[in-house]
């Protein structure tokens, strides 16, 4: 993989749609769209490595659980 930030041949990268769905029903959605991608829930506060992949999905949830952020491969 290069040093940049774009993915060539990395299927469907965001999911703006999956804003105000709960985490783990968007993380499912995520990986059925795009099987090439691992999506990760990651609840609201908490840190998280800042490499970038195209294999990675980080999937924000606030304290109930729902998406607050849109999920993008990175």
């Amino acid at each position: 993989m290069s040093s940049d930030t774009t993915c060539q041949d990395a299927g469907k990268s965001s999911w703006p749609e999956l804003l105000g769905a709960e985490g783990k029903v968007a993380a499912a959605t995520i990986e059925r769209e795009n099987p090439l991608v691992e999506a990760i829930i990651v609840p609201e506060g908490s840190m998280v490595i800042l490499d970038f992949r195209c294999d990675r999905v980080w999937v924000w949830v606030d304290k109930r659980g729902i998406v607050f952020k849109v999920p993008g491969i990175g």
